[in-house]
């Protein structure tokens, strides 16, 4: 009998620092790229005026995006800010659900409920955009009390931004966490600005990853704009907090190439700052960077850039084609109690 000689599958290709293979590069690139261009094609829409009211995009903060869908468990929650539309595709959320809610339809994630700053999935663990500042810092302690009281090893990644930081509630609710060591991961996503004012105008510190220090949690200070930086410090900080040692924090730096909103004109930076921010731009670097540490080649990154294209565009499509809610639709998933007693005709 001839001898069987079993060749040994092909090593997957990883990057320059050897640190993650291709799949997880590539997963960066969709991720990243899905939300740059969801939020592109959101504006175009709302500029014709087929989405109403607020409107924060994600537009420069991708990074994160990319990184919360490779270093945290889909069963890890999540709870974060208004400016969410990014957080919410990074977790699983559909375009076209999220594009349908962005257009106030029915078919919308929140059954056009909850618009542009509260998105919401259960299935994804998603708690949603929280649209009051800080709102959701004392929230996202809360689901990590619960998911000790439950005894699960799962923990609750509370995002905020350089604004909320101010909020007293971070205070307790860092107090609280660090006491009952709480499954919390908490993040603070600084892009410099608290809507048109900046860090060094409201504080007095201004490496936020120091405030953790005063209650012990274990803190730092992360390049928001480079994925594998930001995956990295979720592997270490979701190891420590797994292993039952209570909170993380970490303040990721980051940088948003838009306004707080539509309707801000961000006069109060200068152009210098934002073009050398855009030097930086997360979504242009990890193309460049998966092509010239060959992870991958220049045609498979156009094909995942061709392909996220179509899926917006259908996203787009989805939401026009969709119903609005019918009025009725207003009485409907405001109590889970359907009897409940204080409600009358």
């Amino acid at each position: 009998m001839a001898e069987v000689i079993v060749g040994k599958k092909p090593a997957a290709k990883k990057s320059a620092s050897g640190q993650h293979d291709k799949a997880t590069f590539m997963k960066w690139l969709e991720v990243m790229y899905r939300v740059r261009r969801f939020e592109e094609r959101g504006l175009f829409a709302y500029s014709q005026q087929k989405i109403r009211g607020f409107f924060h995009v994600y537009i420069g903060q991708e990074a994160i995006a990319g990184a919360l869908a490779t270093g945290i468990r889909p069963e890890d929650k999540l709870v974060t800010a208004y400016r969410q539309h990014g957080v919410a595709l990074a977790r699983g959320l559909s375009s076209a659900s999220c594009m349908a809610e962005l257009y106030g339809k029915e078919t919308g994630c929140v059954k056009g409920k909850g618009g542009s700053m509260h998105f919401f999935s259960a299935e994804h663990n998603y708690f949603g955009g929280n649209g009051i500042v800080g709102a959701q810092i004392p929230i996202g302690t809360g689901i990590a009390f619960a998911e000790k009281y439950r005894g699960s090893d799962y923990l609750c990644v509370t995002m905020f931004g350089d604004g909320a930081a101010r909020q007293g509630a971070l205070h307790e609710a860092f107090n609280m966490a660090m006491t009952w060591k709480l499954p919390v991961l908490y993040i603070c996503e600084n892009n410099m600005y608290a809507m048109g004012t900046s860090v060094k105008r409201t504080s007095n510190v201004h490496d936020l990853f120091t405030l953790g220090e005063g209650y012990d949690i274990p803190s730092e200070s992360v390049d928001g704009m480079d994925p594998e930086a930001v995956h990295n410090a979720f592997i270490r900080a979701a190891e420590y907090i797994r292993s039952g040692n209570g909170p993380y924090y970490l303040e990721l730096k980051t940088y948003r190439y838009r306004g707080h909103s539509v309707s801000d004109p961000a006069k109060y930076r200068t152009k210098e700052e934002l073009d050398a921010y855009k030097e930086k731009d997360p979504v242009l670097v990890i193309q460049q960077r998966i092509v010239k540490e060959k992870i991958a080649s220049q045609q498979e990154v156009d094909a995942v850039i061709a392909a996220i294209d179509l899926e917006i565009e259908a996203a787009m499509e989805f939401a026009e084609n969709s119903s609005y809610p019918v009025p009725s639709e207003l009485y409907e998933d405001n109590y889970v109690q359907k009897d409940y007693p204080y409600i009358t005709d």
